[in-house]
């Protein structure tokens, strides 16, 4: 059994009671992964829904809010292990007749990850093939300490063992203090720009005054700010997914891997079996490992160091960011909206597909533009999107970004994205209502030392490891590309305006750049739930969102 380490987690004390019942549907009481079992689907569901807006722990939170309203009569002989060697037997005897490994995709996990770093977070959602429902910074405060004393940020046993380690504890504490008493003045400021109107609730009024509170000051928390995870992936999800984690170079992934891979194989034992042999699992991580390493010694060989922080300006004014575009169209197809044409008829037709192209091609201006009409239809609302046809025309944009915009976007599974190590190189953004509260000397001193630790740290060990000390306000370059169907989806919802200023630029300037550089007008028109206005320096985003929850709430069936 992997010992869980609580130096690095800490571990949450339960009564005899709470201790029998978290018994029956987690796999453990004290490590921060575990499974869910023995729990209906939709309580899952609701459980990690509920999740993202607490700052409790999934088993706290399960106890508090969930299991009294559960029938648990008749479950005190439930075992998490019961079934499992017939189950095991099943599986193999399936696997071995039809010789296919999709059987495991047929059942999935619920898996609570609790207490990851920020950076290991991006490593989590990397699979396509998996749901993720990630604690939220816009609802949950990071000012108080956890009942051990510590803040919530991951300490690394190898930066804390070396003689930086207290120095890390030391920064970071300091990082954390900074934000928590920036918190009071932000929420004031907002509370006194944006009072409370009369047909507002006192609570919906205050969450939205304590959201944009939240949205303007995460940039000063840490990338080694820990946050919890749920996940709901199938057996194949979670191998692929358990592989690569055991590739990566950071040491809290390969530790995570193996605390992943313990509480899978109490509840999908066979589906994981192959992670851990050396002819299979092992020899592919390893596979993965050395070419990483290659290309790494390869880059560095071409491009060197790259450009010194002062060549790109730390804390440049955006959106130009050294000299160099916040967002950049790369690479599209300048036939894309011809081809997207082609593919919206075909599947009406009964003629091979060069036979459809040959005749768009020939189509006027209005006959295509009649087509995507067509295609599109009445979209009353940004979830009414149309077929696969949107599909045939892709995107690539070079970004640059706070990072705080970053993890939003990276969760995106339909794209690809590939990102750059986290440094302060590239500087940072400074929200406009930091300066107005009068507060912006605090939040650049704040910048300052996560910049001088990473500068320390980045000397002794890996760059994933010196980016825990890396505030979220620095920006990073990553590439994202996508399909004009994706573009759909992402770009209409993170303009949305309860989202981030930050990840509503870079999509509006991704938006305006498919009409204008791509010269895609039909194609980033049919995208016409796409919000351009600016609200940085507008109201509380969050308040029209909250008076419609208060309109759910208010209008529920009583239990």
């Amino acid at each position: 059994m992997t010992k869980v380490d609580s130096g690095i987690y800490a571990v949450e004390e339960w009564s005899g009671e709470e201790a029998d019942i978290l018994r029956r549907y987690f796999t453990n009481l004290d490590g921060p992964v575990f499974a869910l079992v023995n729990l209906p689907e939709v309580v899952k569901g609701a459980l990690f829904a509920r999740y993202s807006r607490s700052a409790k722990s999934l088993r706290r939170l399960f106890l508090d809010e969930f299991v009294g309203d559960l029938d648990i009569s008749g479950d005190l002989g439930v075992d998490a292990t019961v079934g499992l060697v017939r189950a095991e037997q099943l599986y193999d005897r399936v696997f071995f007749e039809y010789g296919d490994d999709s059987v495991a995709q047929l059942g999935g996990v619920h898996l609570a990850c609790e207490q990851a770093s920020n950076v290991l977070t991006k490593v989590l959602e990397w699979g396509r093939l998996m749901s993720y429902m990630e604690k939220s910074t816009r609802y949950v405060a990071y000012d108080s300490r956890l009942p051990n004393g510590r803040y919530r940020y991951y300490r690394d046993g190898e930066v804390l063992e070396s003689p930086l380690g207290a120095r890390y504890v030391g920064d970071m504490d300091r990082l954390f203090d900074a934000y928590r008493d920036l918190l009071p003045v932000l929420q004031a400021h907002f509370a006194a720009r944006h009072p409370k109107g009369p047909s507002d609730s006192d609570f919906a009024w205050r969450q939205s005054v304590r959201a944009k509170a939240f949205d303007t000051l995460r940039g000063m928390l840490p990338a080694g700010a820990t946050s919890n995870l749920g996940i709901y992936a199938s057996g194949q999800a979670y191998e692929s997914l358990l592989i690569k984690m055991r590739a990566n170079a950071l040491p809290e992934a390969r530790a995570y891997a193996d605390l992943i891979l313990e509480e899978l194989r109490k509840v999908i034992p066979s589906w994981v079996k192959r992670v851990d042999v050396d002819d299979r699992g092992v020899a592919h991580s390893r596979y993965l490992e050395r070419n990483s390493g290659s290309m790494e010694e390869l880059a560095a060989s071409l491009f060197g160091a790259g450009l010194e922080p002062d060549a790109l300006g730390l804390g440049v004014p955006r959106p130009a960011v050294g000299g160099h575009p916040e967002v950049t169209l790369t690479d599209w197809d300048p036939d894309g909206e011809t081809k997207v044409v082609a593919a919206m008829l075909y599947p009406y037709t009964n003629q091979p597909e060069t036979i459809v192209a040959d005749r768009v091609a020939g189509m006027s201006v209005e006959q295509r533009l009649e087509i995507m009409r067509r295609y599109t239809g009445d979209r009353q609302n940004r979830r009414h999107r149309p077929g696969r046809a949107l599909e045939r025309c892709d995107y690539r944009f070079d970004v640059i970004s706070d990072y705080g915009a970053f993890r939003d976007l990276q969760r995106h599974r339909l794209l690809t994205v590939e990102w750059q190590d986290l440094t302060p190189a590239h500087g940072y953004t400074m929200p406009s209502a930091v300066v107005e509260a009068g507060v912006a000397d605090a939040y650049a001193a704040a910048m300052t030392r996560s910049g001088e630790l990473w500068d320390a740290l980045a000397e002794r060990f890996l760059p994933a490891q010196a980016a825990y000390a890396v505030a979220l306000a620095f920006r990073i370059r990553y590439v994202m590309q996508f399909n004009a169907r994706e573009a759909m989806h992402m770009l209409e919802l993170r303009t949305s305006p309860q989202g981030h200023p930050e990840y509503r630029r870079v999509c509006q300037q991704m938006h305006q750049l498919i009409a204008e550089r791509a010269g895609h007008r039909a194609l980033a028109a049919m995208m016409n739930h796409v919000d351009t206005a600016d609200y940085d320096r507008g109201g509380l985003e969050r308040l029209d969102g909250e008076r419609r929850a208060e309109v759910r709430r208010a209008g529920r069936s009583p239990m």
